[in-house]
């Protein structure tokens, strides 16, 4: 609860920062501006550490469920409601690719195999991922958050009691805002194109729109739109509905269709896909041709929708989730298809996600090159800590500051983020020292980036500000429906 000794007006909290105004007010630490902290003592690397410890980060890129939800145990992407659930995402590829065999791992997420004997399961493969971002980002969460030195069969017990001791209201606030000093973050749902979330300005949310582009899923997005579609005609209205809705209060809008093609989109006119949404209505077959060419029409229908309401538009681009199913040769085709809409749409903002690892170079060229391209650094830390740290390096000495997005833990369960940002925190101090001890930057130049690429950067992009006000009139916003920070945010304005 806010002290009684500060009154903080809407009026207040605007002065000092609008969102990062509301930051300090919810206790967060590191909301106030870089300027106003206390000056650092030691050496540059002691200097820059502390910098980097003490600013509050955006988190640019998340697929959290609501808080209820995830307590409930009852969500369809939470398999098992024990220490387990910490794996299940990410690590449990690694866990495949390593050799786990399918029938152990099923049982080791399988919410009837007894929490205590997971460890027996997972023992054998353990100090196989134990080192890599998957790993570490699990076990540093482990460590912060339940108080033991490392996961092992001596720890499990003690493991699953803190995750049962933690499972409880308040745990993302816990989580992002008191351990992270996570400032907010940015949803992209997996359930619906737009979560109306009960914490809406903890859980900022993107507006998906691959299933109006790529499909088209017409049964999902028109059935909460309310209009039968017969034709393309109604299926743009469907998507204008989207964006009237939801537009106003969306911080971005998002596609992954990346996993299912590569991202060489033409502008097609609609009257030559007409015939072609007629046949995807009525369930006739479509050659691959009819169907890139009615994705690619949707796909920059979305766009200009997008542009006109000032959203930014995130690309998944790199690294495939999942496992044994990649094909990198469409990967590295990712950046020239990049540079392609950057032309193609010089009024449109695209995010370009995940660094596009491994191929990171490109999109450092890309972000130098256009002035609409920004590189969002999401998952990317937990993909390859070193690759990312090697990309942040490269690219604070090639393009501009302002292009860069340093964090998006890019989880579905809530706990592992912890651990993410604690490797994104440590990378970005070791790229910031790098870069001064080997004297590309002056200490007052390399510490003036910290700021900026952790959270000036998202707040200018997606207008946070504007989105914070906003978001405070959602109409599905009431005071019987608000979560935990909403209530600490409500007293601040």
């Amino acid at each position: 609860m806010l002290s009684k000794s500060l009154s903080w007006s809407r009026r207040n909290v605007l002065k000092t920062g609008g969102v990062a105004g509301v930051a300090v007010a919810a206790g967060i630490q590191g909301g106030a501006s870089a300027q106003s902290a206390r000056p650092a003592r030691g050496s540059p690397k002691s200097i820059i550490e502390q910098l980097v410890e003490s600013t509050a980060i955006i988190d640019t890129h998340e697929h959290l469920i609501e808080e209820d939800l995830r307590l409930a145990g009852k969500h369809r992407l939470i398999k098992a409601n024990d220490w387990s659930c910490l794996l299940s995402h990410y690590l449990n590829s690694d866990l495949t690719t390593c050799g786990m065999p399918r029938k152990e791992l099923e049982a080791f997420f399988a919410p009837g195999t007894d929490p205590l004997r997971k460890w027996s399961l997972l023992e054998p493969y353990w100090q196989r991922v134990r080192h890599t971002g998957y790993g570490q980002a699990v076990e540093i969460a482990m460590m912060r958050l339940y108080d033991i030195e490392r996961l092992s069969g001596d720890t499990v017990n003690k493991v699953q009691q803190g995750y049962e001791r933690t499972l409880q209201p308040g745990i993302y606030k816990k989580v992002l805002q008191d351990m992270g000093r996570i400032e907010s973050c940015q949803v992209n749902s997996l359930d619906t194109p737009f979560s109306e979330s009960r914490q809406p300005l903890l859980l900022m949310q993107d507006l998906s729109f691959r299933g109006m582009h790529i499909g088209p899923d017409i049964e999902s997005c028109a059935g909460k739109a309310g209009i039968a579609v017969k034709d393309l005609q109604d299926w743009h209205r469907v998507i204008d509905w989207w964006f009237r809705t939801y537009g106003p209060y969306a911080v971005a809008v998002k596609s992954q269709a990346a996993y299912s093609r590569n991202i060489d989109y033409e502008d097609v006119p609609a009257e030559q896909v007409q015939t072609v949404f007629k046949s995807r209505l009525n369930g006739d077959p479509i050659g691959n041709a009819d169907r890139k060419r009615l994705e690619d029409h949707l796909f920059w229908y979305c766009v200009r929708k997008a542009t006109e309401y000032e959203l930014p538009v995130k690309i998944h681009t790199g690294y495939y989730a999942g496992s044994d199913s990649m094909p990198l040769s469409r990967v590295e085709r990712n950046a020239a298809a990049a540079s392609d809409l950057c032309k193609a749409a010089p009024d449109t903002r695209f995010v370009f996600m995940h660094i596009d690892y491994p191929y990171y170079e490109p999109m450092i060229a890309l972000a130098k090159h256009y002035t609409n391209c920004y590189i969002d650094m999401c998952w990317a830390w937990i993909v390859s800590p070193v690759a990312s740290v090697n990309f942040l390096k490269q690219f604070l000495v090639t393009a501009p500051a302002n292009k860069v997005l340093t964090f998006g833990g890019d989880y579905i369960p809530v706990e592992p983020v912890l651990g993410h940002v604690v490797l994104a925190r440590r990378g970005i101090a070791r790229v910031l020292v790098d870069l001064v001890e080997e004297g590309w930057l002056n200490l007052e130049s390399a510490s003036s980036l910290a700021e900026p690429i952790m959270r000036g950067n998202a707040r200018a992009l997606f207008n946070l500000e504007h989105k914070a006000r906003k978001l405070q009139a959602a109409p599905w916003i009431s005071s019987n429906g608000v979560g935990p920070t909403q209530h600490i945010i409500n007293q601040a304005l």
